[in-house]
């Protein structure tokens, strides 16, 4: 994982969970691009969920980890942005399978729906998966070329 950026980021309730993963990542020889939040003050999940996915579309970082209390608001501000393909996990398996069916490149966490090991052996599975392509193809080919509803 070495020359890997990745973007993570949090709103308040995922905020110690992010720095759980930061330091995990690190430990991986990842490098980590911390987008904050920065402290455990009530902050807004779209904002960071935004962060993470601009990161990620827009080519500063390679992957993306955003963190929020569920995992699911902080997920749908982080797939608003175009080449973002966000996914909320729950563990290795749909971990894995994010990366390996979906072509995920950016993962959210629910702080308050898994412990810190079930997080960080859901980043490691991620991580380690590849996208597996075959019939998968034709199908994150379609997520990539939905538009935004104007």
């Amino acid at each position: 994982m070495s020359n890997t950026t990745i973007a993570v980021g949090s709103d308040h309730a995922g905020f110690h969970l992010k720095n759980v993963v930061a330091e995990h990542l690190r430990g991986r020889g990842v490098e980590v691009m911390d987008l904050g939040t920065d402290s455990e003050e009530r902050v807004d999940y779209p904002d960071f969920g935004e962060a993470v996915g601009r990161a990620v579309g827009e080519g500063g970082a390679d992957l993306g980890v955003a963190v929020c209390g569920s995992g699911i608001g902080i997920c749908m501000a982080a797939d608003k942005v175009p080449g973002v393909r966000a996914g909320t996990v729950h563990d290795e398996t749909s971990a894995r399978l994010a990366r390996q069916h979906n072509d995920a490149n950016v993962i959210c966490l629910g702080a308050r729906l898994v412990g810190e090991s079930v997080a960080l052996a859901a980043v490691d599975a991620w991580l380690d998966a590849t996208f597996e392509g075959g019939r998968h193809t034709a199908r994150v080919a379609k997520l990539d070329s939905l538009l935004p509803v104007e």
